[in-house]
C-alpha cells in the first residue's frame, strides 16, 4: 500500500454533527477544483452526475463501480444506493479555493472544501457539518476518508485496486479515531 493509500488520515471532529478531514494531493489548487466541479472528473474519485457551478443545483450519482481498477463487487448494505442521484445545490463558490454544497439534498448538511496551495501542492480540508443520519461521523468519515485515499490515488496517477476493502479498512481505522 502506497502511502497516499494509508487511510484514516487526521480526523476531526468539531461539533456532534460536524467531521473535518485532511489531506495533502499531489496536484495543484486548479487541477483539485476542478475534480471537485467537473461531473466527469469527480466519478473518478466520488460521485459522477452533473457539474456544479456557482449558485446552481447539481446532481450526485452514486456509481462507485468505476472506483476500483480491479472487478470488484459491491457489498450487499451498500448496493441499494447505486444508481440513486441527489440533488445538490452550491451555496458558496470562490474558484478556486472554497467550494460548499449541501448532501444527500441537505438531509445530512453541508460539505465544504477548501484548498490551500502548498508549493504546487494542495492541502484538501473537507468539512462536513450538519450530519443529521443516524449511522453518523462514523459512516460518513469512514466514506469521505475512503473517497479521498481514491482522489489522492488519481492525482498522483495511480489507481485503487478495491475501493470496497479500502473502505472496510477506513470504517475500522474511523472509529478507532472517533472513538466509535
Amino acid at each position: 500500500m502506497t502511502e497516499a493509500m494509508q487511510v484514516a488520515a487526521p480526523i476531526s471532529r468539531p461539533a456532534p454533527d460536524t467531521i473535518r478531514l485532511e489531506r495533502l494531493l499531489d496536484a495543484p489548487v486548479d487541477t483539485v477544483w476542478r475534480y471537485l466541479i467537473e461531473a466527469d472528473l469527480r466519478r473518478e474519485w466520488f460521485m459522477g452526475g452533473t457539474d456544479a457551478t456557482p449558485g446552481g443545483k447539481f446532481e450526485l450519482l452514486v456509481d462507485h463501480d468505476n472506483l476500483s481498477t480491479d472487478d470488484v463487487a459491491c457489498p450487499e448494505r451498500y448496493a441499494a444506493f447505486q444508481g440513486k442521484t441527489w440533488d445538490e445545490t452550491v451555496i458558496r463558490f470562490e474558484p478556486p479555493r472554497l467550494l460548499e454544497t449541501t448532501f444527500q439534498g441537505g438531509k445530512n448538511g453541508n460539505v465544504s472544501y477548501q484548498l490551500f496551495d502548498e508549493g504546487g501542492r494542495t492541502r484538501l480540508v473537507l468539512t462536513h457539518s450538519g450530519i443529521a443520519s443516524p449511522v453518523g461521523a462514523h459512516d460518513f468519515g469512514s466514506g469521505w476518508d475512503s473517497h479521498l485515499a481514491v482522489l489522492q490515488e488519481k492525482l498522483a496517477g495511480r489507481g485503487v485496486r478495491d475501493f470496497w476493502a479500502l473502505h472496510a479498512r477506513s470504517r475500522e481505522e474511523i472509529a478507532k479515531a472517533l472513538g466509535a
